[in-house]
């Protein structure tokens, strides 16, 4: 398996630290309202990677975060005069929801960043210890950017280079630092702010300080994979490199992975451009299957543009795999049992399995794996049929369950709930067709087609879909 390595920017052979296990660290989502579309893509991306892992049996210990305290939260949280804490709790609970819908598994392990703060606070004094941080007078702790020589080693600038693009979070005492590039790790409260004691004042951690700490204490000092979005390599993946290696004298993790940014209609999303979708907002028009399969057409480190178009063809597309199932599904039951009738239809599917399998080995190219999918859908579309054996049929949906598996692709077409008028125009055809009154049952297909309900007559039974 090759993977690209942000910190050499090549691909490089996967070899993980213990054999057979991979530990993996995702940067979640900061929740303050719901995901968009944006935040997706990486929860998607990522929870591939760990499903291909898994496929080829690895055991992957998956760490992903909610950062639960921070000024959009506590900005919210002023807005409609709660707590904080409400705020966070209530839109982790949606971000779940979305999750369950773009069917991502579950993470190994979901920390707060509110209940590891203990952990921080004894990473920071380590770090004043060891002389790579200092406090202020006014309490905030900062890091002393240039003691640690490697800084700069992901995003591949040197420190001065990076100096104009630091993305600061502006606190009271700015004046206290040593170095402008020096980054907080401990800041002081504000009114009606949340905060803990420190030595130092009575405050809140910095952001990069929450996943070295969460890292280190779910996976262990040093991890196989820590990824996230492009955006974060500089500089929250910079400084998380500094402190945890700063603290821990040895390197943090072997492989970094980021994924492309999201574009929308080839422009940045944007509140102010009218282009910002949420999850929710797009789970409103398509089912989010659909959107976890556009979001896996394109290689994950390739930037992605979101369109209206492109959503279409992904609902064909998927569309098109589904009803490939449905026909292995019908003929499953018909089938007959000879065996070894299809041996080179079958050798050919085998093939198209390890086109997908080598697509997936060389970084994850899941644009690749979904072309492979489709040269097996048009192959069991072409060599099945009522004469099939029943254990190619088999052989065939189980292959295809499979690899949809591993992008996380339910096989299952969901039902979904006609109103009451529709209900009965069907029934009304089925019973003309009994009848033997077949201009009736035609005209009332007709009627159906006009509200966008194809009808599909099989031995199975009438079967419809959105047309």
């Amino acid at each position: 398996m090759k993977v690209f390595n942000t910190l050499s920017r090549q691909k490089e052979e996967f070899i993980p630290l213990e054999p057979g296990k991979v530990k993996m660290y995702v940067c979640g989502p900061t929740v303050y309202n719901f995901i968009h579309i944006g935040n997706a893509r990486p929860i998607i991306v990522f929870d591939t990677v760990r499903r291909y892992f898994e496929y080829r049996g690895f055991e992957v210990n998956f760490v992903s975060n909610f950062t639960d305290i921070d000024d959009k939260i506590i900005k919210k949280a002023m807005e409609e005069g709660v707590e904080a804490e409400i705020i966070s709790r209530r839109y982790i609970e949606e971000c779940k929801k979305d999750m369950e819908g773009l069917n991502v598994k579950p993470a190994t392990s979901t920390p707060l960043a509110t209940e590891e703060i203990d952990g921080m606070l004894i990473m920071i004094q380590e770090l004043i210890r060891a002389g790579h941080a200092y406090a202020a007078k006014d309490g905030t702790v900062y890091f002393r950017t240039k003691s640690f020589e490697e800084y700069g080693k992901l995003s591949h600038k040197n420190l001065e280079d990076l100096q104009s693009g630091f993305r600061e979070i502006k606190v009271t005492g700015e004046e206290g630092k040593e170095d402008p590039a020096d980054f907080v790790l401990w800041k002081p409260k504000k009114e009606g702010e949340p905060y803990w004691e420190s030595p130092w004042c009575d405050g809140r951690p910095g952001w990069h300080i929450e996943c070295s700490v969460m890292s280190k204490k779910y996976l262990g000092e040093q991890i196989d994979i820590h990824a996230g979005g492009e955006d974060l390599i500089f500089p929250h993946h910079e400084n998380e490199i500094a402190q945890s290696e700063a603290a821990n004298g040895k390197d943090f993790a072997k492989y970094w992975m980021h994924n492309g940014f999201l574009n929308i209609d080839n422009k940045k999303m944007s509140k102010s451009l009218g282009n910002f979708f949420t999850v929710r907002e797009i789970g409103e028009k398509y089912d989010l299957q659909v959107l976890r399969f556009f979001m896996l057409s394109a290689h994950y480190r390739s930037p992605l543009n979101f369109s209206a178009d492109l959503m279409e063809s992904s609902k064909n597309g998927l569309e098109r795999i589904l009803n490939a199932f449905d026909k292995l599904r019908s003929l499953e039951a018909s089938a007959k049992t000879e065996k070894f009738r299809d041996c080179e239809s079958r050798e050919a599917a085998e093939e198209l399995v390890s086109k997908y399998e080598a697509a997936m080995d060389d970084d994850f190219n899941t644009a690749d794996a979904i072309s492979a999918i489709f040269e097996l859908v048009k192959l069991s579309n072409s060599t099945t049929n009522e004469e099939s054996s029943r254990e190619y049929v088999i052989y065939l949906r189980e292959t295809m369950e499979r690899l949809c598996g591993v992008l996380g692709i339910l096989t299952e077409k969901k039902e979904e709930i006609l109103d009451e008028e529709i209900e009965a125009m069907i029934e009304a055809r089925q019973q003309a067709r009994k009848d033997k009154n077949f201009a009736l049952a035609d005209e009332i297909r007709g009627k159906l087609l006009e509200k966008g309900i194809v009808l599909e007559d099989t031995r199975e039974g009438v079967k419809w879909k959105r047309a």
